[in-house]
């Protein structure tokens, strides 16, 4: 089985899909690897070291006339160039993050060309999974980046310190949703010296919170069932989410920096701070908003632009993995070649759908679009499944 490796063509995007060092793994299962010439030089992997590692150098249309594509971002089109989705053989496969509950329509053209496509947001979680999570590794990515984005932005410094000019307070760091992102930035921002606080509606994440030495926000909600099987939050009434944002001001007008991670797979991003919110907090202050590419946790926020409102600064980058892409293209070269392995053997596709993995992230296959909710959402719209 051929694998071929693209250059991604996503505006600002850095990473590749797998990474030299991944190689090794991908050829043991007796596979050949075509690497786009130029693939990973902006992840800092040069074509001579794909092809110290046994890779085959091509260009863009050799990487796609393959068994198996491995891309990061969605296929999309290249301007006057066509659609990357057309460059699929039929018969092949696509391995990627494929956005399915967003863009469900890309499933729909994925199948019409008769490919086998694999969604890499579609992983379930499930242990035997851990490796293969890839939202989970990049996630991990975003949340460290956002604290240094926001700690180069905020006029202050984070840490206390007691200096022969006088002592300098601590930042106050507020992160809304403890999941894998949310973590990670706690973390960061307690080792870059904050005091860390974090809220989420799942009031199971509490000990995870304090584990990382952050203090557990709670407000006086009921939140019920605010997990679903796959420990993703779920969405709430709108009431809930307005008593949520007018009890959440108090402590976003407390702190120097908020950082938003906020998401309900499928669905635009919950408004959680509304704009009096940020007109609330000190002048200088930053809100980084994670989830700006689903419309924002914030009312405020723009995707990949900065808003300042009276003088505070509000973030929406929409790809925090990118700006640091050798690792986290290692991250997920370690997540698809784990995920490849589950699936090929002896050099082919050997697909056991009774397997919850393989049936679970596979998102269309023989001409049609084979996740149900994906293919509810397309006839939806008015697609064909």
């Amino acid at each position: 089985m051929i694998v071929g490796v693209p250059k991604e063509i996503a505006p600002r995007e850095r990473r590749v899909g797998l990474v030299p060092d991944a190689l090794k793994a991908v050829l043991d299962l007796d596979c050949e690897v075509r690497v786009e010439r130029g693939a990973g030089a902006d992840a800092g992997f040069p074509d001579a070291e794909y092809e110290a590692a046994g890779a085959r150098i091509v260009d863009t249309g050799d990487a796609f006339a393959v068994d198996l594509v491995a891309k990061v971002r969605p296929p999309r089109a290249r301007g006057a160039g066509g659609h990357e989705v057309d460059s699929l053989p039929r018969g092949s496969a696509l391995i990627s993050f494929l956005s399915p509950l967003d863009e469900p329509e890309l499933a729909g053209r994925l199948a019409a060309q008769g490919v086998r496509a694999f969604s890499m947001e579609l992983m379930p979680r499930v242990t035997r999974a851990q490796s293969m999570d890839a939202l989970s590794s990049q996630s991990t990515i975003a949340g460290y980046r956002a604290v240094l984005t926001a700690a180069t932005t905020l006029p202050r410094i984070f840490p206390m310190l007691v200096t022969a000019a006088g002592t300098l307070q601590p930042a106050k760091v507020l992160i809304v949703g403890a999941g894998v992102a949310g973590l990670q930035a706690l973390g960061t921002a307690r080792r870059l010296g904050a005091v860390t606080s974090a809220y989420d509606t799942r009031a199971v994440v509490k000990e995870q919170v304090q584990s990382v030495g952050a203090r557990f926000v709670e407000l006086d909600l009921e939140t019920g069932d605010a997990e679903d099987a796959g420990g993703y939050a779920v969405a709430q009434s709108e009431d809930f989410y307005q008593r949520q944002r007018d009890q959440l001001a108090l402590y976003v007008a407390k702190s120097d920096v908020v950082i938003t991670t906020a998401l309900v797979p499928g669905q635009r991003a919950p408004l959680l701070i509304e704009e009096r919110a940020v007109r609330g907090m000190r002048p200088g202050s930053v809100v980084v908003d994670l989830a700006a590419e689903k419309g924002g946790n914030c009312e405020v926020t723009v995707a990949d632009e900065e808003v300042v409102v009276e003088g505070v600064h509000v973030l929406g980058p929409t790809n925090l993995p990118s700006e640091a892409p050798a690792h986290a293209s290692q991250m997920y070269a370690r997540n698809l070649t784990t995920f490849l392995a589950h699936l090929v053997q002896d050099g082919s596709l050997q697909l056991d759908l009774e397997d919850e993995i393989t049936a679970g992230t596979l998102l269309t296959d023989a001409g049609r679009v084979v996740n149900k909710r994906v293919a509810a959402l397309l006839a939806a719209a008015g697609g064909e499944a």
